[in-house]
């Protein structure tokens, strides 16, 4: 899987902020890192995630979930989400309604992972 780098997402959350309106800032690097790297992490030996669109669930549920950003958490993890779909080849189509409606379920704990990677597959074309 194509992935983007921790400095990539950074860049990315202020451009978001710039454009959109909110807070600049970086709450804590150590929980933006973590999530970019959870969707890779593995148990004796074994991928504990599998498969792209899973790998981009895990990454976009964490970004949001782990506010590692001062604001702008569900935009950037949002984002990301479409940014790393789009380097991997999955094209999805989506109203903004539901990207939005994806973002706030995430951060209300009313969508996991599994979630997340339902709604890729149900808006993938």
């Amino acid at each position: 899987m194509k992935s983007i780098e921790i400095t990539h997402v950074i860049t990315f959350h202020k451009k978001i902020v710039i454009a959109t309106g909110g807070s600049e800032g970086i709450r804590d690097i150590g929980l933006i890192e973590s999530a970019l790297n959870k969707a890779f992490v593995t148990f004796d030996g074994q991928d504990l995630y599998e498969g792209t669109i899973r790998r981009i669930s895990v990454i976009t549920y964490s970004l949001i979930k782990n506010h590692g950003f001062v604001d702008g958490n569900k935009r950037v993890g949002a984002a990301t989400m479409l940014l790393l779909l789009k380097l991997n080849g999955v094209t999805i189509k989506y109203s903004q309604e539901a990207l939005i409606e994806l973002g706030l379920k995430t951060a209300d704990s009313i969508y996991k992972e599994e979630d997340i990677e339902q709604w890729v597959l149900q808006h993938q074309v």
